[in-house]
């Protein structure tokens, strides 16, 4: 049996949370949503991977049916926050970074440019105890094409550091299809990071 959920109209986190209700009350059924953005399409399709479902995605007028279904015996996880299932604890303590800008401080935009991306370069120094950076508003531009600080983050996930990016901050700076490192994410996921994390920096 299919059960349609029509979350066309919802914004982020809306779907996924929707998505994951309805999972926890109807654990082994096979589903398919409508949703009308493509952060939507990406966040739905991520949660449904990680709960053990073959997605597929069909584009419709208007929008995307993400399809999800799941094959005989196959293994059922608890309809958890998608973040418990997306970001992989570290060893040692979890400091998690939530980028919120392209700039640090307040003054200068060159200089708050330059300080915020010396401060990812710097990230590293951090070692085995950062487990998460992710990144909101204008600060989601550091993982998309053309940014300097793309390969640093690269060498970041290498370590196992999870790198998660706002899916509606992306689709609002309209550089959704310019990412170029870490996963699609939504305020569900950054809002239970930052309930696992030990400590959280805000920059």
């Amino acid at each position: 049996m299919m059960k349609e959920l029509d979350c066309r109209g919802m914004n982020c986190p809306a779907p996924v949370l929707h998505v994951r209700d309805t999972l926890a009350k109807e654990v082994s059924i096979d589903i398919a949503v409508l949703v009308d953005n493509e952060a939507a399409r990406q966040n739905v399709s991520r949660f449904l991977e990680h709960q053990s479902y073959q997605v597929q995605t069909e584009p419709q007028e208007g929008g995307f049916r993400v399809v999800g279904t799941r094959g005989e015996g196959a293994y059922v996880p608890p309809a958890a926050s998608p973040t418990q299932e997306v970001i992989r604890p570290g060893t040692g303590k979890k400091i998690m970074v939530l980028v919120t800008s392209g700039h640090m401080g307040h003054g200068d935009d060159a200089l708050g440019d330059m300080l915020m991306f010396n401060f990812i370069k710097t990230l590293k120094e951090m070692g085995s105890d950062l487990w998460c950076v992710a990144f909101v508003n204008s600060g989601v531009s550091f993982t998309s094409k053309g940014s300097e600080a793309v390969p640093l983050l690269q060498e970041l996930v290498e370590n196992g550091v999870q790198i998660l990016a706002c899916g509606a901050c992306l689709a609002y700076f309209h550089i959704l299809d310019k990412m170029q490192v870490g996963e699609v994410t939504n305020m569900l996921d950054i809002v239970t990071g930052m309930k696992r994390a030990d400590s959280v920096i805000t920059v």
